[in-house]
């Protein structure tokens, strides 16, 4: 049985579509792609299983969709494995339907679709309904549970939990899916090779030393209850799981035999404690941390341990991004964050001066907040770049996504401006509010400039050492003017 994980290209005037391995969705007028590492694990697990596996991912390949629809036509799949996000789901019914119709042209080409993501997880029976797709995944763990499919197919197994499928007609389902059940420590290495690594590897403007790639040790969020994260719906808190410091270390040694000098450990959040402190202590002790550098994700509040930072300079880490979020202690308590306005500057502080690259992500667009709220958070961010805390930013428009509290929340208080997916994409203000659209793009815009002052561009010239961070930097600037072009 073959099997592709595919990825249709979406063309619009809007510019390249963020998709996998990512918890919001934008459109980028300058292209970015981020390695889906869960759908690599999926690819790597039915390989491992004897199912022939195409990896198909026509937006990091750059094709037309005309490009990639002749392709898989030719390859025919019995298998098409596709991920969505709320944004992009209407234009997936479309291509599934398209593809459907194709294969009922050609002889022989039993084609079967499934169809997985946040999304779906939140409304499966939606996708049922309005388009032939044959599976809906529900829940994150892409590769465990569409194994289960495949080996059913194959009339080796029976299916999980979490699987909604047609029987004679009627739309069924397997129960709720078991996440529990699934050991990550029991899932073979990611064949970096079979997924095509390089694609992602130089299009990402987190890797300061390239080619790069991502890793993920944990699903996903220790946290795992701030009210806007679409990944809740993948991965509850309650939930979560992780693998062995020892194969996380297999792994970086992998990476580096490959020639990968970045790796951004893309776990919701970074797993602490005697993990950290394991992990770190294998990169020193096998001497890692002078062959690859490392990023992560962390909440702010996380380390309170000053040593800690510096444990994880020594053993390679430099990037490390933080959800501030906001600078309104209310907005910080509806989002359930478990952060206080407080413990941002002495925590980004903290980890500044271990010698990392704090990153913050803030958002705009909170139906509750005034303009002049918004405005603290501004401040805050240039605030902080003054003082030198933080090194970069990334600014984005809140979305309420399905299945999200938030967006319960939204319905509940009827603060839907509209329903239509296709405009969930941060190029409007979804949520009623006093701020407009126009409000949004210009405070996003603010903050992508809260950094550009004379004396932060002079820190950074100064504090190059060679090429490279010239290089850095140049990538760096683009992707900024790239992020002010998308909320233009």
């Amino acid at each position: 049985m073959k099997i592709s994980i595919s990825f249709p290209p979406l063309e619009s005037a809007k510019g390249t579509p963020l998709l996998s391995q990512n918890r919001q969705f934008q459109w980028f007028n300058s292209p970015t792609y981020i390695y889906p590492v869960i759908p690599a694990y999926a690819a790597t697990l039915l390989k491992a299983n004897g199912f022939d596996v195409f990896w198909d991912d026509g937006i990091a390949e750059e094709l037309t969709y005309q490009e990639w629809f002749e392709r898989i036509v030719q390859e025919k799949p019995d298998v098409i494995v596709i991920e969505t996000k709320t944004p992009v789901v209407k234009r997936h019914w479309k291509i599934i339907n398209e593809l459907k119709k194709k294969s009922l042209e050609i002889e022989n080409w039993k084609l079967k679709i499934i169809v997985m993501g946040d999304h779906v997880t939140a409304f499966p029976n939606e996708s049922m309904k309005n388009c032939n797709v044959d599976f809906v995944i529900q829940g994150g763990d892409f590769d465990f549970i569409l194994l289960s499919i495949v080996n059913k197919l194959s009339g080796k197994g029976e299916f999980e939990g979490g699987v909604w499928y047609r029987e004679n007609g009627e739309i069924k389902n397997t129960g709720k899916y078991q996440m529990h059940t699934h050991s990550l420590d029991e899932l073979p290495m990611i064949d970096r090779e079979l997924t095509k690594w390089k694609l992602y590897a130089f299009k990402n403007g987190n890797f300061k030393y390239t080619p790069g790639t991502y890793m993920m040790s944990a699903r996903d969020c220790w946290w795992g209850k701030c009210t806007f994260c679409s990944w809740t719906t993948l991965f509850p808190g309650a939930n979560w799981r992780v693998r062995s410091a020892e194969l996380a270390l297999a792994e970086v040694d992998e990476l580096i035999k490959l020639g990968v000098k970045e790796i951004m450990e893309d776990s919701g959040t970074l797993p602490i404690g005697k993990w950290l402190e394991d992990f770190c202590k294998g990169m020193i002790d096998h001497g890692y941390n002078k062959k690859v550098t490392m990023s992560c994700n962390m909440r702010i509040n996380a380390i309170k341990d000053p040593q800690i930072w510096q444990l994880m300079k020594k053993a390679g880490f430099r990037f490390v991004l933080f959800g501030l979020e906001s600078a309104n202690q209310a907005t910080l308590d509806k989002l359930d964050k478990n952060l206080k306005v407080a413990e941002i500057e002495p925590g980004l502080k903290m980890c500044k001066e271990a010698g990392l690259e704090p990153h913050i992500t803030v958002m705009v667009g909170y139906p509750w907040e005034t303009k002049k709220d918004a405005q603290k958070t501004v401040e805050l961010a240039k605030n902080l770049f003054k003082k030198g805390y933080v090194d970069t930013l990334q600014a984005t428009v809140l979305i309420p996504y399905p299945g999200t509290p938030l967006y319960n929340y939204c319905q509940e208080n009827d603060l839907l401006n509209f329903t239509d997916y296709d405009r969930f994409d941060q190029r409007e203000q979804v949520m009623k509010s006093v701020l407009t659209t126009a409000d949004v793009k210009e405070l996003t815009q603010d903050l992508y400039k809260s950094f550009l002052t004379p004396k932060f561009v002079l820190k950074k010239i100064i504090a190059m050492r060679n090429f490279g961070d010239i290089k850095f930097l140049f990538r760096a600037g683009v992707k900024v003017l790239g992020h002010l072009g998308d909320f233009k």
